[in-house]
């Protein structure tokens, strides 16, 4: 499969390299200093830049008929826009707030909980996430999926980084050094607290799961998640 990775930073690079071990080829490294040259030639496209040039990315890839993958957050205003583009064009897209196995289990367990919590309103829910300085989007997308798969599911109405409100849910974001990510759902009482977290030790999860994606995702058409991918909709 011959790969085309839209941003070469960190995950760029670990991507790349759990790429060639499954016997893949990276046929285009794009960065700020370089052009979407060679891109037709790709099967695939994995996102992960930055917000400010993720939509770009996207639909050049969408209008090139190139099956496109995206764990790029912060730019989610312009979804709806990318799932018409893709649609007009038959094309196919998948995008992930977090492509982690063990993060879209974390979802899924969430979402039962919130479900199963939502008759008891002695317990307050709130969110905590920890990821490195280097982050530019705050609250991270895997925790604003987390808040929503709590919304979908309970009499929350929607989240914020300062709670106003009962019906919101705070999310309380933190910055600090070589953090990978950690994400932790708290459902408080007066009597006790229930926890469930998910910690990550490092990329390579997030960038197996990103590789995983555009496996399945080559030959398909139509909007994607990685519930689809990991057969999570049963």
């Amino acid at each position: 499969m011959k790969i085309a990775l839209l941003g070469y930073g960190k995950m760029g690079k670990v991507i790349e390299q759990i790429a060639l071990k499954r016997g893949h080829e990276i046929i285009l490294k794009k960065t700020s200093t370089n052009s979407f040259e060679g891109l037709a030639n790709a099967d695939v496209a994995i996102d992960f830049s930055t917000p400010d040039v993720a939509v770009c990315n996207i639909s050049t890839c969408l209008n090139t008929n190139i099956p496109i993958v995206s764990g790029t957050t912060g730019w989610l205003s312009e979804y709806d826009a990318m799932v018409a583009l893709c649609q007009s064009n038959n094309g196919a897209f998948i995008y992930g707030s977090n492509f982690s196995l063990g993060v879209n289990l974390f979802f899924e367990l969430n979402s039962y909980l919130a479900k199963m919590m939502a008759k008891f309103n002695q317990y307050k829910v709130s969110i905590e996430e920890i990821h490195h300085t280097q982050k530019l989007d705050t609250p991270s997308g895997t925790a604003i999926s987390i808040a929503n798969g709590i919304i979908e599911n309970s009499g929350y109405s929607s989240w914020s980084l300062e709670k106003s409100n009962e019906l919101e849910i705070k999310i309380d974001a933190k910055r600090i050094d070589s953090i990978p990510g950690t994400h932790s759902v708290f459902y408080n009482s007066d009597v006790d607290t229930i926890e469930i977290k998910h910690i990550a030790h490092n990329r390579e999860g997030f960038a197996l799961g990103s590789v995983i994606a555009a496996e399945w995702l080559v030959g398909k058409s139509g909007i994607f998640t990685m519930k689809d991918v990991l057969q999570l909709n049963d």
